[in-house]
């Protein structure tokens, strides 16, 4: 069965030609919206590419034949493109709205198995998905048929979107409630600690004294600053271990025990981005300094807790 599948898509190869660089020129000038429409299994297929269009830049919604027929048909203006899925080419409730679509002048794109079919001679543009048979043992239930329409709908919509200059960035803003929109948009001003939750202490602040500054903001860290707030080093749990094995006494002055070139990060920096440099650099937090001033600092747990992790 899966093979029977693999070899409809693979045949797609040979048809992304003029017409697919059309039917993507055609969604690309649409100044309204791209509606799609089928019936069935190839509803569901429309509904998924309607959904991938939306996602990467392209406004778009499906609207079912059927209550289309019945008032919704409205919800297409001119200025929109019309995308029909129809394996037969002959679904009624597809075929019934046409001449309203053609009257507006709303250009069509029909993906259809059968090219002679009344859809794709109607269509301005005819993209085959044809499959030489269906994966089902009775070769009746829509499954290779509707993995062909779905493979060349998002071959369409992606190729649409690369045109564009659909970036990163533009993609998470279309998913700000998922994992990928907090990696694509949090940065760090967003999860560090500010004010008075900063652990900072001066230079000749006693060992002893920062070890209470570090348990207090719970960061595993404390920041050493001069009197202009501007960073003077870090001393974290690893330091701690370390001065105590070389024999440091709670009235040690921290900043003979801190570390002097500590890796710092700005407010703007992505989350994301701040994470792999805590990785590369083998850390667990960072300061974060704007205009050479300590403004907040952030480990690791605050990006769990935030998702980016």
């Amino acid at each position: 069965m899966i093979e029977i599948e693999t070899a409809a898509v693979a045949a797609l190869r040979g048809r992304i030609d003029d017409r697919f660089a059309a039917a993507c020129g055609l969604i690309l000038a649409c100044t309204g919206r791209t509606v799609v429409t089928g019936m069935g299994k190839s509803g569901h297929i429309g509904r998924k590419l309607a959904a991938t269009l939306a996602s990467t830049g392209s406004p778009a919604f499906f609207v079912h034949p059927g209550e289309a027929g019945h008032g919704d048909l409205g919800m297409i203006t001119r200025g929109d493109a019309l995308i029909a899925l129809s394996n037969s080419g002959e679904t009624p409730e597809v075929l019934t709205i046409l001449p309203l679509i053609k009257r507006l002048g709303v250009p069509l794109v029909a993906l259809t198995g059968a090219p002679g079919s009344t859809l794709a001679k109607l269509a301005d543009i005819h993209l085959d998905v044809t499959v030489s048979r269906e994966a089902c043992p009775l070769n009746l239930a829509p499954t290779a048929s509707t993995s062909a329409a779905l493979a060349m709908g998002d071959a369409l919509a992606l190729a649409v979107s690369k045109a564009r200059g659909f970036t990163t960035e533009d993609f998470a803003r279309s998913h700000p409630g998922g994992t990928l929109g907090r990696r694509l948009l949090l940065r760090i001003a967003d999860v560090m600690h500010t004010g008075k939750e900063i652990p900072q202490v001066t230079g000749d602040t006693p060992l002893g004294q920062a070890l209470v500054t570090m348990s207090s903001k719970g960061l595993g860290m404390t920041i050493i600053v001069d009197t202009e707030n501007t960073v003077q080093g870090i001393f974290t749990d690893g330091d701690l271990r370390r001065a105590l094995d070389q024999g440091a006494q709670l009235t040690t002055p921290i900043d003979q025990l801190m570390t002097v070139e500590c890796t710092i990060t700005m407010p703007n920096m992505l989350a994301a981005q701040a994470l792999e440099l805590m990785e590369t650099r083998r850390i667990n937090g960072m300061p974060v300094v704007e205009k050479g001033r300590l403004v907040g600092a952030f480990n690791v747990h605050d990006l769990l807790r935030a998702g980016v992790v």
